[in-house]
């Protein structure tokens, strides 16, 4: 194995507990225990005390009492403290790196390079966007009044976090909050809660005070569910499956709660026939195994014009074949583990169903590794209504299929529940023009897949949600609106007193 984070380190780092609550890290009290594996090699990493209702209650109390100091920072402050914030990330980029790798499997170079700088960035970009906080500017709309509007914050906000980002998803829910006035208890997946905890822990040494910043590490049904029902959470929002969303959504909606879910998706990638071929393929592979294709807006259906298809499949197949498995801690690394066993079970079987219908051209089995490995799998001949190609895998997992004429492709594209992400891959600007405007998802990249900015919103249309992370359209759904009319005439009896009593 290569220079791998130290087991020891970690223990000793959490061994006060896995929850972080009004500044102070503390163990969990649901009386059950959860332990952190290494996916790459199936040891223990650390094993901790899951958060109950009992510790759900008292991160949200944290949360309520240092809202009124928080909000009531003025911009500057609280944008001073969040590019602190920054600075402190940016310090332990390598600690950071190290940890997301050792409890996700992730590759080395994609902590490195992706999942680290990119939150030291957002937060950066919300440390300025806390002084944006605006309104509409005054006006005497009615003629007698003068009217303007404020944003202010919503109050406490309880938020969810997948495993697949733990620390950018972290930063995702907490930035836009914290940036508008709010305070926040996010609760991580349990497979992966050391990033999200040293998260919290950056904050607190940047200055940003106690209980601003909460975490509760426990399962879903009992810590979960409580965070959003809880009558003190304002606001709720949640990143992962759209059938767990449907849960959050019938949970917060008894409390008449904000309400923000960026859920599953299933991104298609059409390639017309004049796109760039080399491109196109290139393209295919890193927007399909990124994360080990554990990532919403994964490419996951390529849709190639038929005078292009044989060729895509073919170098694609190359391509995928050249993948390099192995220690997510060595730099030469590629593809590291899905995030547990169960999950690569998970995506076996999906490939496995499908031999029944469709050929597996390449991969479709787990190499000879003691980690949850599977190999990059490109199929292709499934029929469109197929599982396959209709439900979210979440592995490193291709279907390619061929389509005709450009209404067919758009109309291919389309026909999944999701709407989180898309690609279309043309030399011809009207093509891109009209892929762009018809195809129904809420970020559609031209001749490129994936990449993502934090001046940039992030999130879906129909199943996958609504809603948006990162950019200034985030950090508005953080807030709530404000009307604001004040009377300009000093006249006691108005006009309109009439429609309720007396006469003109």
């Amino acid at each position: 194995m290569g220079n791998r984070f130290q087991v020891k380190d970690v223990r000793d780092r959490f061994a006060a507990g896995a929850q972080y609550i009004g500044g102070r890290a503390r163990a969990g009290t649901s009386g059950r225990t959860h332990t952190v594996v290494d996916p790459a090699t199936g040891e223990d990493v650390l094993t901790y005390e899951l958060a109950g209702t009992a510790d759900v209650d008292a991160a949200v109390a944290a949360a309520r009492d240092a809202l009124p100091g928080w909000a009531g920072a003025t911009p500057g402050e609280r944008s001073d403290a969040m590019h602190r914030f920054a600075g402190r990330l940016a310090e332990r980029a390598e600690e950071f790196a190290q940890a997301e790798s050792l409890q996700c499997g992730k590759p080395i170079k994609l902590t490195r390079e992706f999942d680290v700088p990119g939150t030291v960035d957002n937060t950066a970009f919300f440390a300025g966007a806390a002084r944006h906080l605006q309104g509409q500017s005054a006006g005497e709309y009615s003629g007698d009044h003068t009217s303007y509007v404020r944003r202010e914050p919503i109050g406490v906000v309880g938020s969810i976090a997948p495993w697949n980002y733990p620390l950018q998803m972290a930063a995702w829910k907490v930035l836009p909050a914290i940036a508008a006035g709010n305070t926040i208890v996010l609760k991580p997946a349990e497979l992966t809660p050391l990033t999200s905890l040293m998260f919290a822990q950056a904050a607190t040494d940047a200055g940003i005070p106690d209980g601003v910043v909460n975490i509760v590490t426990g399962a879903g049904r009992e810590a979960g569910e409580h965070l959003v029902g809880h009558p003190d959470v304002a606001m709720t929002s949640f990143t992962g499956s759209t059938a767990v969303g449907r849960r959050v959504a019938e949970v917060a909606t008894a409390t008449v709660k904000r309400l923000h879910l960026e859920l599953g998706g299933k991104a298609p990638f059409v390639v017309f026939d004049d796109a760039d071929p080399e491109a196109a393929a290139h393209g295919a592979v890193a927007g399909a195994l990124i994360n080990t294709g554990q990532d919403c807006t994964a490419a996951t259906r390529a849709y190639v014009q038929r005078p292009l298809y044989d060729a895509f499949v073919e170098q694609v197949a190359d391509l995928m074949a050249s993948v390099r498995l192995g220690d997510p801690f060595r730099e030469d690394t590629d593809l590291g583990p899905l995030i547990s066993h169960a999950q690569r079970d998970r995506v076996a079987g999906f490939v496995d169903r499908a031999r029944a219908y469709a050929t597996v051209v390449t991969g479709g089995a787990a190499p000879h590794h003691d980690g949850a490995f599977y190999r990059p799998t490109l199929i292709t001949g499934a029929p469109q209504d197929s599982e396959i190609v209709q439900a979210e895998i979440f592995g490193p997992v291709l279907v390619v299929l061929p389509f005709d004429t450009d209404d067919e492709g758009i109309r291919l594209a389309n026909d999944t529940p999701y709407g989180l992400a898309a690609s279309a891959w043309t030399r011809d600007v009207y093509r891109a023009g009209r892929a762009t405007r018809e195809i129904k998802a809420g970020c559609v990249w031209i001749n490129d897949h994936i990449p993502i900015i934090s001046e940039m919103p992030h999130g879906g249309y129909k199943a996958s949600g609504f809603g948006k992370d990162m950019s200034t359209y985030s950090f508005e759904e953080y807030t709530q609106v404000k009307h604001v009319m004040y009377d300009n005439t000093a006249v006691a009896r108005k006009d309109w007193h009439r429609t309720i009593f007396g006469d003109r």
